[in-house]
């Protein structure tokens, strides 16, 4: 969430063939820069909050999530409300600056505080973002979202202001220099006279906060500093992807919204990301499950709110106290069952992970063989492929993420075996 710029060295033209001839590309090269002040709790609600909002982002001027529910998204007490109102109150009070390029390629610039409004009124939360926020949060190329999978894995706020601030610039595979001051103003500590120094800043903010990233998210990051004589001025991150969570990024929406465990989910008015992340992150069956165990319980206050604490929790059908010999056997034949059941699972997953293993190799051996190409090569690669694709959002995707689009995936392997044939022969 960090402004962004480029240079280009003074070439002679002459030098220069194809798209490289161009004296400038029209193209977005920043970011949203949000103060890093906010604690792990505050950036989780964020997260949710614009989650919930964003398939409404610019279309409705505000929006509004069970107050109970959301505490339970973000992993803390359902009852608690001055602590949800000081989180609020928190985001309000926080800024969000961007300086961009517009869509005539004029320099842009523009602040906003992150909420424009947040109240709470008979149990549910209402909010809004200002308009001109809302343009950018919902524009992928100007801000990425974070999964909530990988999200609630940290437990530290540093390390999730690191990898937000990070995973904008994953396609780029570095963050570019920052300067120290602005480094300590995205991880919060700008105030603090202790973390001026170095030492400290590194011992305390930046390696634990490497050290969770690298092991909890689904990037690699890599710091490298630069001195002026002896003294660290400038700090930036080389990042690529962590082959162990890469999946998280992966989104079947097509499959997953024509299913009807997916149905269900709209119906009782769960959003279409948050739907498809339970269910990439559970599985139907479990989810399914949840459905069922939340439907037999009749009459509920929020239906909403009790399937996301029986899907957080693993609600169950309480077991009989005192079971009849009758009631054992049939418990025996389900166990049986339920054993065959987790056998032929196990081997559904395996057949998927093997799927996701050759997917993910396809996808390097693509990375590999479009990056071995010149770079006028490589630019008519892209414009070629982008005129292929019809859907709008395929389009933005295959813009924002280039042959690493995973929702592109079976098009890009099918444009690459035209392109190169035998290209994946070799791949087990």
């Amino acid at each position: 969430m960090v402004k962004a710029t480029t240079a280009q060295a003074d070439i002679p033209s002459g030098q220069l063939t194809g798209a490289l001839r161009r004296g400038s590309v029209k193209k977005n090269v920043a970011a949203i820069h949000v103060s890093g002040k906010l604690s792990l709790l505050q950036r989780k609600l964020s997260n949710v909050l614009l989650l919930n909002a964003y398939d409404d982002l610019t279309t409705k001027p505000k929006h509004s999530i069970d107050a109970r529910t959301l505490c339970l998204m973000i992993g803390y007490n359902s009852n608690d409300m001055d602590t949800l109102k000081a989180a609020l109150r928190s985001l309000a009070e926080t800024v969000a600056e961007w300086d961009m390029l517009d869509e005539v390629g004029k320099q842009e610039w523009g602040v906003s505080s992150l909420l424009s409004y947040a109240k709470l009124s008979g149990g549910v939360c209402e909010y809004a973002y200002s308009p001109a926020l809302a343009e950018k949060l919902h524009d992928p190329k100007v801000f990425a979202l974070i999964n909530l999978n990988i999200q609630r894995r940290f437990t530290s706020g540093h390390a999730l202001a690191l990898y937000e601030n990070c995973y904008r610039f994953v396609r780029t595979g570095s963050t570019g220099w920052w300067p120290l001051d602005l480094f300590r103003r995205l991880m919060g500590v700008d105030n603090s006279a202790y973390y001026e120094t170095f030492k400290h800043l590194n011992a305390k903010i930046i390696k634990p906060a490497v050290t969770e990233v690298n092991k909890t998210s689904n990037i690699h990051v890599l710091p490298e500093l630069r001195k002026q004589g002896r003294a660290v001025t400038e700090i930036r991150f080389l990042i690529k992807e962590n082959p162990q969570l890469a999946m998280f990024d992966i989104d079947d929406g097509e499959a997953v919204r024509a299913s009807v465990v997916y149905r269900h989910l709209v119906a009782l008015g769960v959003s279409d990301r948050l739907a498809r992340q339970w269910i990439a992150e559970h599985g139907e069956d479990y989810v399914a499950e949840k459905l069922s165990y939340v439907k037999k319980q009749g009459k509920v206050e929020s239906p909403l709110r009790y399937l996301t604490a029986a899907i957080r929790d693993d609600y169950s059908e309480p077991t009989e106290p005192e079971p009849s010999p009758e009631a054992i056997e049939a418990v025996t034949r389900r166990a049986e069952q339920r054993r065959a059941e987790e056998g032929a699972m196990a081997v559904r997953e395996a057949e998927v992970s093997a799927a996701r293993r050759d997917r993910a190799a396809r996808m390097t051996r693509v990375r590999e063989v479009a990056e071995a190409r010149n770079p006028t090569q490589r630019d008519a690669d892209r414009r070629l492929f982008l005129s292929l694709l019809s859907d709008q959002l395929d389009r933005e995707e295959f813009a924002r993420l280039g042959w690493g689009s995973a929702l592109n995936a079976r098009a890009i392997f099918a444009f690459w075996e035209d392109m190169s044939p035998g290209i994946f022969e070799d791949l087990a």
